[in-house]
């Protein structure tokens, strides 16, 4: 079958690229319908969708109407279902928190997490009491990271609710999902992001990039110029122009949008 998928709809039968287009998200009045779809994909598979596009956010994710996608479209509706509502969840519960360490899709339940490689970050997460903390027995989850470091937390549940195993419905059609997810949150986030918090087309230079690097690792100025032989008047030039090409108001907000950029790389 390759990379198509077909679904029996009234409509007929529809390609994957196909669902792309439903669930493309280029203005507000579009999240609505391309919701509704992303819901019935999951239905259609046996699951049920929830979403949330900024763990570190308290608010739902919305239509334009301001109608909360979780529990008017993905029908989160039942006591203690909406999970939203809980911000400890985004700390506490091992499915967000997984996120922030893996980019692929996974699915897990109490035993582990399983995906497409062995990622040792996932390994050392706490699974105890599992179905308290994540609201099921297991899920198939995808995480998208976004531009300016937010990451999105997003997963399907068995409409089985006692289905610990989700390994068929991950091999089947865990990359139609990431696909339809990864898309989907992409559109809404644009579509609704308000403010704008880095300039745009900011481009930093080799060394300013360098210095940052080394101060993000907790290097002094002093330091800094040492292990690159240059003045410390030089040092603090190259941080201060970073900080005014990035619209910085202090040497800390300056690494934090660098590395929200992608200009410092990772730290191990």
């Amino acid at each position: 079958m390759g990379n198509v998928v077909e679904l029996r709809t009234p409509q007929g039968r529809e390609s994957l690229g196909q669902l792309l287009e439903l669930v493309t998200v280029k203005s507000p009045e579009d999240i609505h319908d391309a919701a509704v779809v992303m819901a019935r994909v999951a239905q259609e598979r046996g699951l049920q969708v929830a979403m949330c596009s900024d763990i570190s956010s308290k608010e739902p994710m919305v239509d334009a109407e301001g109608t909360i996608l979780n529990a008017d479209i993905f029908r989160w509706l039942s006591d203690g279902a909406r999970w939203w509502e809980d911000h400890r969840l985004a700390l506490h519960s091992p499915l967000p928190r997984a996120c922030r360490y893996e980019s692929e899709p996974f699915w897990v339940n109490r035993h582990g997490f399983h995906g497409l490689w062995r990622n040792n970050y996932l390994n050392e997460i706490d699974l105890r009491e599992f179905e308290r903390r994540s609201l099921c027995k297991a899920a198939i989850v995808v995480p998208v990271h976004l531009p300016f470091g937010q990451i999105s937390a997003n997963s399907f549940i068995s409409m089985d609710r006692d289905k610990e195993d989700l390994s068929e419905e991950f091999a089947e059609h865990g990359a139609m999902l990431a696909q339809l997810t990864r898309r989907f949150i992409a559109g809404y986030v644009q579509a609704i992001r308000a403010k704008r918090r880095i300039p745009s087309d900011c481009v930093l230079s080799k060394r300013e990039v360098e210095c940052l690097r080394w101060a993000a690792i907790g290097k002094t100025d002093k330091e800094i110029s040492m292990i690159l032989d240059r003045s410390h008047a030089t040092i603090r030039y190259h941080v201060h122009r970073a900080g005014e090409k990035l619209d910085s108001v202090n040497r800390a907000q300056t690494i934090f949008k660098a590395a929200q950029l992608g200009y410092l790389g990772a730290s191990d």
